[in-house]
């Protein structure tokens, strides 16, 4: 079994308005990676994640575009993770975004409690205390994001990526 991400667009009444992009979570590879494309063909990258090292722990992944050209990165503050998980995401020419989860209560229930890692999570990115985007993820059978970007001048697909990124690796 492999993770699969559909990343689709909304009109500002919430309706679906067509796939951005598509991915498949590679399983067990020793450096985490992630190429999401036009469709479920594979066809066309539109761009990836890939972890500079093969520890986990606080691990540092790179955002690059179609190309390979670099477009920004993230990576887990450990410590600070340990309770409440935090995520920093940078964007070159931009002021570092960190990402917290929003309800403390939940994120201590996912951490301890193991039947309770399904709980829905939101999490909000900050900006010179300002929320830049925020990735909430829904009740359902099937998990369900929906992320808000506030700022314009935020690279959208380094946001997706982010948004890929906590589904994929919040959970270890």
């Amino acid at each position: 079994m492999v993770n699969q991400y559909e990343v689709h667009a909304s009109t500002p009444d919430g309706q679906e308005a067509g796939m951005l992009a598509f991915a498949q979570q590679k399983r067990l590879a020793f450096k985490e990676q992630v190429t999401l494309y036009t469709d479920d063909t594979k066809q066309v990258p539109v761009l990836g994640f890939k972890a500079r090292q093969v520890i986990d722990l606080g691990a540092t992944y790179d955002v690059v575009d179609a190309a390979g050209a670099p477009i920004g990165l993230f990576r887990k503050k450990f410590g600070a993770s340990l309770l409440r998980s935090t995520w920093v995401l940078e964007q070159p020419g931009y002021a570092e975004l960190v990402g917290q989860e929003r309800n403390f209560f939940v994120a201590l229930c996912r951490r301890f409690i193991d039947y309770l890692s399904w709980l829905p999570y939101h999490f909000d990115f900050e900006i010179n205390g300002h929320v830049g985007f925020s990735v909430e993820r829904k009740w359902g059978f099937r998990d369900t994001y929906n992320v808000t970007i506030h700022d314009p001048n935020l690279d959208r697909r380094l946001v997706i990526a982010m948004a890929v990124a906590l589904d994929a690796l919040q959970s270890r």
